[in-house]
């Protein structure tokens, strides 16, 4: 018996939303270990998109890792 076309509709769909969020996944991984290693690009971030700098700052805060933030402001403050 034929599957129905439904049931193959719904299942490429859920195929394609599990792969999306697996991507998701590994690309907020990525720019969070990017972040977490290079104050460079912590500065680039800052300037272009600040809102993502905080959500960093805040999770390491939330994680019990404080300091960075301060570091960093007191790294490029001396650079200007």
């Amino acid at each position: 018996m034929a599957p129905k076309p439904f049931q193959s509709t719904a299942k490429r769909l859920f195929k394609g939303l599990v792969i999306l969020e697996v991507v998701g996944v590994i690309g907020a991984y990525g720019l969070f270990h990017k972040m977490n290693t290079s104050q460079d690009f912590r500065n680039s971030m800052n300037r272009m998109l600040p809102s993502v700098l905080e959500v960093y700052y805040k999770s390491n805060e939330m994680a019990g890792i404080y300091g960075i933030r301060e570091s960093d402001t007191a790294a490029w403050s001396t650079e200007e």
